[in-house]
């Protein structure tokens, strides 16, 4: 089969998400390792063992090479660019989900009272982090998605492998995130947020197309909202984010419950 047509193939039979995990965690320990004795930031929030974004695209391709050689590798790495896959509305998801859910965080901080710097970003910024952050979403996608979601909402349904997925990539990043200095109180809201968004995340990839891309964008999305709220990241809230998040997510489970297809409608 020519490669071009690859990355409309599914992923062989073989796929143990397990496996994926156990050697995720495995493959990041020297980032922590690093992030430790280097200190210090990439970016505001951003400590140095966030390089380990690489570590789900590494897993997943040493699985996927080692069960079925390299043109199933090349499928899987093809996946990156499959967006002519994506529905139409699946782009105006994966674009303005995550900016509508930062401006409502900051609606709901004034109305509390809590005052808020003016945004401080221009076009040029927006898409330096833009490009930044889906280089680095898709080396992740190209793990969550492409590898481990197809077999787990298969076995498991949708809710479960959201949750599921989600639940790792809490824990995956908690030393991160303790790195970056943030609270046990800031890490258990921004978890909450975490689960909500990757059950979006599979309902989107699910019934948006199944394309890898729609879930690099609105991963992507997410990180460039986060990071000009206002000035940086300086004022995210973990908390309010977290809520809107939650009820936003209420909506494809109560479309498509814990669906066991990756097909069918939105």
């Amino acid at each position: 089969m020519p490669l071009r047509y690859a990355a409309t193939q599914r992923l062989p039979e073989h796929i143990l998400p397990s496996r994926f995990f156990g050697l995720l965690f495995g493959l990041s320990v020297p980032f922590w390792v690093l992030g430790m004795l280097a200190g210090g930031q990439l970016l505001p929030g951003l400590p140095v063992s966030a390089l380990m974004a690489v570590c789900p695209v590494l897993a997943a391709g040493i699985l996927v090479w080692r069960a079925s050689g390299w043109q199933a590798l090349q499928a899987l790495l093809l996946r990156a660019a499959d967006f002519a896959r994506m529905r139409p509305w699946a782009w105006l998801v994966a674009l303005a989900t995550m900016p509508a859910v930062m401006l409502l965080s900051a609606a709901t901080l004034i109305l509390l009272g809590q005052p808020l710097p003016a945004p401080q970003f221009d076009l040029i910024q927006i898409l330096l982090l833009l490009s930044l952050f889906l280089v680095a979403a898709t080396a992740e996608e190209l793990g969550w998605t492409a590898y481990a979601t197809g077999a787990l909402v298969e076995r498991h349904g949708m809710i479960a492998a959201g949750l599921g997925i989600g639940c790792v990539a809490v824990v995956w990043h908690v030393i991160p995130l303790l790195q970056a200095g943030r609270a046990w109180d800031w890490i258990a809201w921004w978890a909450l947020g975490t689960m909500a968004r990757r059950v979006l995340i599979v309902w989107l990839y699910a019934r948006g197309g199944q394309s890898v891309f729609s879930a690099s964008l609105f991963h992507a999305m997410n990180n460039v909202s986060w990071m000009l709220f206002p000035v940086m990241g300086s004022h995210y809230d973990p908390a309010s984010t977290a809520v809107i998040l939650l009820m936003l997510s209420v909506l494809p489970v109560a479309r498509v419950g814990n669906s066991r297809s990756l097909a069918g409608d939105a």
